[in-house]
């Protein structure tokens, strides 16, 4: 019900790269939004044919799009923020939603640039959104209750949702973000290690792909705690904990818990 009084809304994408792109995509795909009601806008807008195809409309002129819109995502790069935001700000109302997907950009550094009240969100979706598999962290300032659920809806369309402080957003880009390569990383190790075993590349794929799905299924369906399944395929002298220990000892935990450390130091330096 909540869709269908708010499906009309318009949404302009300030930003055509991969993830405004996926953005649009999942908004679409999901019946959110029809693709009439979209526009996403790029300086070349020749790389955006594909999306034209689909009936979302493209275009390379912010302030027009921002005039269209009732909603404005901004998915550009950490260092145009400042530039878009200075280019938009005299054409952005307090009946304007604007949701900020940039990395490392507080809602106070979006807020510096607003001539009026406008509500400001961040979220940090990952690129599975394009098929509506994401998961989204959302904090926000200077919100009303409707603007909070159209967000919170129109992100659950495209995943899961949670909402967070916004100190723990450098956090969540690293977990849920960048979480997607260190997954997709793990799949593509296991379909060498299938493949080295007797799998040919295709079956080891669907193998490998398929038994995480699972895996990640249980774990959100059953709320357990991954040992608590891990010990259901442990028997004792097995050959499930011979490939668990000696993935130990050769620094498996470790690796992935220093790399999502990296990964969030990296994000806290700059």
């Amino acid at each position: 019900m909540f869709i269908k009084v708010f499906m009309n809304k318009r949404i302009v994408i300030i930003g055509g790269g991969n993830l405004g792109t996926a953005i649009a995509q999942g908004l679409t795909k999901s019946g959110f939004i029809q693709p009439q009601h979209i526009i996403i806008t790029k300086r070349n807008v020749s790389t955006l044919k594909h999306l034209e195809e689909e009936g979302i409309m493209v275009s390379n002129n912010n302030r027009e799009a921002v005039q269209y819109a009732d909603m404005i995502l901004l998915c550009v790069k950490p260092f145009q923020v400042s530039d878009v935001m200075e280019e938009i700000k005299n054409v952005l109302t307090e009946k304007h939603v604007l949701v900020s997907v940039v990395t490392g950009v507080s809602i106070e550094q979006i807020s510096s640039h607003l001539l009026t009240k406008t509500a400001v969100f961040r979220a940090m979706p990952n690129t599975a959104i394009a098929i509506q598999e994401s998961m989204t962290c959302i904090s926000h300032d200077r919100i009303s209750g409707d603007q909070l659920k159209y967000v919170e809806d129109m992100f659950n369309q495209l995943g899961e949702v949670v909402i967070i402080d916004e100190k723990l957003m450098d956090a969540s880009t690293v977990l849920g973000a960048c979480g997607i390569a260190y997954a997709l990383r793990f799949i593509r190790a296991a379909i060498q290690g299938g493949i080295q075993i007797g799998f040919d590349a295709k079956t080891a794929t669907l193998i490998a792909a398929q038994t995480v799905k699972g895996a990640a299924e249980l774990l959100i369906q059953t709320g357990h705690h991954p040992e608590q399944e891990i010990d259901k395929v442990t028997t004792p002298k097995g050959c499930t904990i011979a490939g668990l220990n000696e993935m130990e000892h050769r620094g498996f935990s470790s690796s992935l818990i220093r790399g999502v450390v990296a990964s969030y130091n990296k994000i806290a330096k700059d």
